[in-house]
This record gives C-alpha cells, sequence and structure tokens, in this order.
C-alpha cells in the first residue's frame, strides 16, 4: 500500500490498473476506523488491485474534482476509469469486499477467499462497544484480573471521538477535545490489559451461546458479555439523503466542517447536538443556516444564548426538510413551512443532518426486553433480560444520556460481574 499525492495520480490511479484510493483527514474518527480494514485488504487483494492511500487537506482540488464531499472516501478504478460506486463515512469491510469482489472474475476471488482462516478466541467477558461505558467497563474489569475483550465497529471512543468539545466532564478545568478525552480513556483501559477487537465488522451476536462472530471469521466466545453498543444518528428519509451522504450531507462535524471554510451550509436540527455543532461549523463556513421544525430551540440555554449571537448563523424555525437535489457543486435543500405549507429551496455548499440518535440494538433487539422507544432495559446492577447479558451507556433505558452517565453504568456493570466471578 502506498500513499501518494495529487502530482502521482495519473501515474499510480489512472495508468495503474485496478485501483483502490482511500481519501482520508486528520481528526476524522471515520478515517481511523476504515484504516486497518484498509490495510488488512490490502494484505489479501494486493497481487491483484493496487491499494493508494491519499491526504485529502493537502490535495483539496482532486478530491473536489473527483467528487469526494466526506472523509474517508473510497474510490475504485479500473484501468483508468472511475466506477460508479463509491464508499464514504462509517465504511463496512465487507462494503469494501464487495467491491473489490466485482472488480475480479469469480475463480481469483474464490482463490483469495480460501487464504482467510476461521478462528476462535475464548474470554470472560466480551465488551460490545467501546465508547465511555465500555471502556469504563473495561477497565474496572482488567482491574479485578478479568479476561476481557472491547469489540467495536469503529475505533474506541463512541460518539465522543466525533465531538469538537467537552466542557462539561469532571475533572477538567478546560473544555476538553472529544477525540482527545477518547483517546485518554482507551490508552487508560488498554494500557490495564483489556484486549481489543476494533474497526472491525460485526457478523453475527448470539446472546444465548454468548458468541460474537467479527469479520465474517473470527469467533469470540465469553462467559457473560456488556452490550455498549450507544446509538447512532437518525435520517430523515427522505428523497436524496442516501444518494448524497458522503457527497455533501455529513453526520459529523468533526469530520467534515474544515472543508467548508468561506463556504455555505445548511444545519438540520435544534437540539444540544446541532446547536453547538453549527457553532462549531461556524469557525469554518461563511454563513450557516439553521432547519428546526419547533418555534424554538430544544437544546440548553447557554448553547443557544452562543448560537444566537453568532452573526454567521440563522435559523428557519418549523420548517422541515421534504428532499436533496445536487446541481453541480450545489446541494439544493427543499424545505416545506408547516405553517403555510409552502416550499421553498435553500442552496449551499453542504449539508449537516444532526436529528438525534436510535438504539443499536438491530443484531439483537428480538432477544432482549426493551422500552416503547426501542432502548434495552436494565436493572439497577446493569443486567438485561437475559442471564448474563449486561448493558450499558446510551443504548439502555434511562432519563439521561450523558458521558458521566455512561461511565457509571460501566462502573456498576463491571463490580456486578467481577463479585458474581470472583
Amino acid at each position: 500500500m502506498k500513499e501518494i499525492s495529487s502530482e502521482e495520480f495519473e501515474k499510480e490511479v489512472i495508468n495503474g490498473g485496478k485501483v483502490v484510493l482511500d481519501f482520508y483527514s486528520t481528526e476524522c474518527p471515520p478515517c481511523e476506523a476504515v484504516a486497518p480494514k484498509f490495510e488488512g485488504l490490502a494484505k489479501l487483494y494486493g497481487k491483484d488491485i493496487k491499494f493508494v492511500k491519499m491526504f485529502r487537506q493537502q490535495n483539496k482540488p482532486l478530491a473536489e474534482k473527483l467528487g469526494v464531499k466526506s472523509s474517508p472516501t473510497l474510490l475504485f478504478f479500473d484501468n483508468g476509469v472511475q466506477l460508479e460506486t463509491s464508499l464514504s463515512g462509517g465504511i463496512k469491510r465487507s462494503d469494501i469486499i464487495n467491491q473489490l469482489d466485482n472488480m475480479l472474475a469469480p475463480e481469483r476471488v474464490k482463490e483469495i477467499k480460501s487464504q482467510i482462516k476461521p478462528a476462535v478466541s475464548e474470554f470472560d467477558v466480551i465488551i460490545l462497544g467501546a465508547g465511555p461505558g465500555g471502556l469504563t467497563a473495561g477497565l474496572y474489569l482488567c482491574q479485578s484480573k478479568i479476561n476481557t475483550v472491547l469489540i467495536d465497529i469503529a475505533l474506541p471512543g463512541g460518539q465522543v471521538s466525533t465531538t469538537h468539545e467537552v466542557s462539561n466532564y469532571p475533572g477538567f478545568i478546560d473544555p476538553q477535545p472529544g477525540y482527545m478525552l477518547s483517546h485518554n480513556m482507551s490508552e487508560q483501559t488498554k494500557l490495564c490489559g483489556t484486549s481489543y477487537k476494533v474497526a472491525v465488522d460485526v457478523s453475527k451476536i448470539d446472546l444465548d451461546k454468548k458468541e460474537v462472530i467479527i469479520d465474517e471469521f473470527e469467533t469470540i466466545r465469553a462467559k457473560k458479555i456488556i452490550i455498549a453498543t450507544g446509538t447512532s444518528p437518525n435520517l430523515m428519509g427522505i428523497p436524496g439523503e442516501r444518494e448524497l451522504k458522503g457527497k455533501g450531507i455529513s453526520y459529523c462535524a468533526t469530520c467534515d466542517a474544515k472543508y467548508y471554510d468561506d463556504k455555505e451550509v445548511v444545519v438540520i436540527g435544534g437540539g444540544n447536538s446541532a446547536v453547538e455543532e453549527a457553532d462549531f461549523i461556524s469557525k469554518f463556513a461563511s454563513k450557516i443556516t439553521m432547519v428546526h421544525q419547533f418555534d424554538t430551540y430544544t437544546a440548553n440555554k447557554q448553547a443557544q444564548e452562543k448560537l444566537f449571537a453568532n452573526p454567521k448563523i440563522s435559523t428557519l424555525f418549523e420548517h422541515e426538510p421534504r428532499a436533496f437535489v445536487k446541481e453541480g457543486n450545489k446541494i439544493i435543500t427543499e424545505v416545506e413551512n408547516l405553517k403555510t405549507k409552502t416550499r421553498s429551496k435553500l442552496i449551499s455548499d453542504g449539508v449537516f443532518v444532526f436529528i438525534g440518535w436510535k438504539p443499536n440494538v438491530e443484531l439483537f433487539k428480538n432477544k432482549l426486553e426493551l422500552d416503547k422507544w426501542g432502548y434495552i432495559k436494565t436493572n439497577e446492577d446493569m443486567q438485561t433480560s437475559m442471564p448474563d447479558i449486561y448493558a450499558v451507556g446510551d443504548v439502555i433505558s434511562k432519563k439521561y444520556r450523558q458521558i458521566t452517565t455512561a461511565v457509571a453504568d460501566g462502573t456498576i456493570a463491571a463490580i456486578a460481574i467481577a463479585k458474581e466471578m470472583d
């Protein structure tokens, strides 16, 4: 695998045969998450397909020319022709494999797949998710000499790692960059001795057998499981959203705000995330239009006061997006006035969506008791409705979802398990 610049693009990519190009950025958790997958697949497919990387921030003109609007973005080329499919954002290993397989003959794909050998690992406790709750549970279990593994589809840190600033975590006088707070949590747990299997695809979770299959070939078994899978951004489900995800529509300000220097941006939402991230985006963008469905913001008062004092930011209250269309380098956001039912168009260089979260329970939701919003019910020891299965953090049913409450959940679950396993 090789890192290239714009000057080498024609030689290495256009004239390079079959090529996959990774545009990455710094301070970009999804970029860090895809990197080990990219490197691992380069070892498998590298004889047939060239794997190259390009630093997006230093190669902006080429990235924009190729339609790259989000980090990371994988582009695929076959003898100088850019293939229609591209991958961006939280990229799964299986999605990369599917595209690589499509570039090769079926016989060759079988040969490559035959090199993948099944593996089995045994632990006392599996923690699914490496956000603050999972990391804290891992730290306490490790200090109790319990053999524990953390599994995550991304890098450790959870949503904290994509938050530009955390001002309310105890012990820090000055606000902390989210990625540094999560990094320090992760390093503390790792140095204690907890095993990490991160930036992986979780193929299957069997809560009855207490087995987890990752990357379709490794089976991990344990005596107990802690679910700390957190939440994911809600999608609006309107025309153009999925098609333009990573191509002008983003869900991560930390990852992509830096690419909107002196440009105009639309931000969808009015809660804490939307208001706080809009303030961060305003450090780069020249103009921000907020679109919010209610007549007032639902964010905390301090965040609202800061937003109202920002001359770059204006708001369309009682409006909702109805469609997104790309015209040239611009994103057209069609919005509806909820009072008059009239529609209008907002022209911008990009759109950021912050409209809340949903619990990540798809792989096991039919096995556990959930509340009416789909969050996992637990008792005071963080035990779920299944024996030996615990849950912590944002994925559980509770009134407040904060870093501090996730850390408390992880502490409680780990102590409860440690006492049971003594």
